[in-house]
């Protein structure tokens, strides 16, 4: 379904519990003799799926700007980074797996790293080419088998691309499958025994069970979660720069973003001036379909969404919050807003959002904005802007967050860099840069050698 028109643009199948099973199977299979492949054509593979991503880059864009509502420089975005994954996944098959260990017999003692199996990947609609490729081509590039489940509302742009691509680029037939479903082929994936590692990108209430599942079951998962990121401004940055960043971290995919800005906290001598200037500037910006205008902000992904994202507008105003700009809807496209004055126990301040929607509530000292930047369940990404980086630097210390970008917005992904959030935020790094990817993916397997039998004394 197109978000922007209503309109129904392709139909792709929707997956069961019996397809997982029989999936499961074939991946399984699949995979032993992938692994076994010279580690030389599985880095080839994730190169060349790189090269065609890049390849038909405007044909993804579209996709992305007509199933998901993606802008087109977003697309772009999505499509470089996607690329870059693969390209950064082709190293790890020569990277070395193994470390020789002290021992005190005569024998040689190594520990080395093995592929898990199956991997299960279950991603979103927000990002979904991104969040659907940083645990794919790792995975795949390590020996594994993958089997990806993707949001139904995105089946194609982050599904059944997947699917094109890694075929053209040469991947042996059953190493991927590609099944669009919902939460019933979602926990089908978690309890198929034959799939030992979950990665899961999505709400923290969904993320809970994912992983109550999966612990009944004895399965690793990796959580990428939600965020209700918090950027600081201190009182001696330039309020217009500092609004214009703000602006991006809060509306860049029409807020959906986990990492997306959710709460402005701003010196109480600028504060004012800042949510003046970011409702100035928001005020400008063009909303509409992506996919035939030249927008701003494309529409939301569903009426649900929209839905919850205004009630969450609505009782943060009767909460107190001052409405400057936005808080209307027509169809799925929701006016960008700003909140000012937002007191701590409004939804828009307590609550992931999701939508474009930036609360500013003001602090008056350092401890005070410690406190409120550390005083959430979430801990995923951080901005801090500030002329004395330094000490922005040290305040960033002191607030669990996985994330943190000093003069900057709290946007921020590259596909070199260690990704992962805090508490509600997920389970830590389990993606970009090699360390992570390589513990996220293989098995520690330690083995001992020796050249003749020991003698026991039974």
């Amino acid at each position: 379904m197109e978000p922007a028109t209503g309109q129904i643009i392709a139909a792709v199948g929707r997956a069961t519990p019996d397809d997982v099973t029989e999936a499961a199977s074939r991946a399984a299979a699949a995979q032993q003799d992938w692994a076994r492949r010279p580690f030389e054509e599985r880095a080839a593979v994730l190169r060349r799926a790189g090269d065609l991503l890049s390849a038909n880059a405007d044909e993804i864009k579209g996709w992305l700007s007509r199933e998901a509502g993606t802008i087109p420089p977003f697309g772009d975005f999505q499509v470089h980074t996607s690329a870059q994954e693969c390209y950064e996944a082709s190293a790890l098959p020569s990277h070395p797996y193994g470390e020789l260990l002290r021992t005190g017999d005569p024998r040689l003692s190594f520990a080395r790293r093995l592929p898990v199996g199956v991997v299960g990947v279950i991603a979103p609609f927000n990002v979904p080419t991104i969040l659907a490729i940083r645990a794919m081509a790792p995975a795949l590039a390590l020996g594994n088998a993958v089997i990806l489940k993707p949001d139904p509302r995105t089946a194609i742009c982050g599904g059944a691309i997947f699917a094109r691509v890694f075929e053209e680029a040469g991947l042996p037939e059953g190493v991927l499958q590609v099944l669009p479903g919902g939460a019933d082929v979602g926990e089908a994936l978690i309890v198929a025994p034959q799939v030992r590692v979950i990665a899961f990108t999505g709400s923290t209430r969904a993320g809970r069970a994912v992983g109550a599942i999966a612990g009944q079951h004895l399965k690793r998962v990796h959580l990428e979660l939600g965020g209700n990121s918090a950027l600081i401004v201190m009182p001696d940055v330039d309020v217009e720069k500092a609004a214009a960043v703000g602006a991006w971290g809060s509306f860049l995919n029409s807020g959906q973003i986990c990492m997306a800005t959710s709460r402005h906290l701003v010196h109480e001598s600028i504060a004012d001036a800042y949510a003046t200037a970011l409702a100035d500037r928001v005020q400008k910006l063009p909303v509409g379909d992506p996919f035939r205008e030249q927008v701003a902000l494309g529409p939301l992904i569903d009426a649900g969404q929209r839905d919850r994202v205004h009630d969450l507008v609505a009782q943060s105003v009767t909460a107190g919050a001052e409405l400057l700009t936005g808080g209307s809807y027509e169809g799925l496209f929701y006016q960008p807003t700003v909140l000012a004055r937002v007191p701590q126990q409004a939804p828009a301040y307590q609550q992931e959002i999701f939508g474009p929607v930036a609360p500013v509530t003001a602090f008056g000292s350092t401890d005070e904005v410690l406190a409120l930047a550390a005083g959430s369940e979430y801990g995923l990404s951080l901005g801090i802007l500030t002329k004395d980086v330094y000490a922005g630097l040290a305040l960033a210390e002191r607030i669990p967050t996985g994330l943190v970008h000093i003069n900057d917005q709290t946007v921020n992904d590259e596909a070199v860099a260690p990704f992962g959030g805090l508490g509600a935020s997920g389970t830590g790094a389990r993606a970009g840069g090699a360390a992570a990817n390589i513990e996220a993916f293989t098995e520690t397997q330690w083995v001992t050698l020796r050249g003749d039998l020991p003698t026991y004394p039974f």
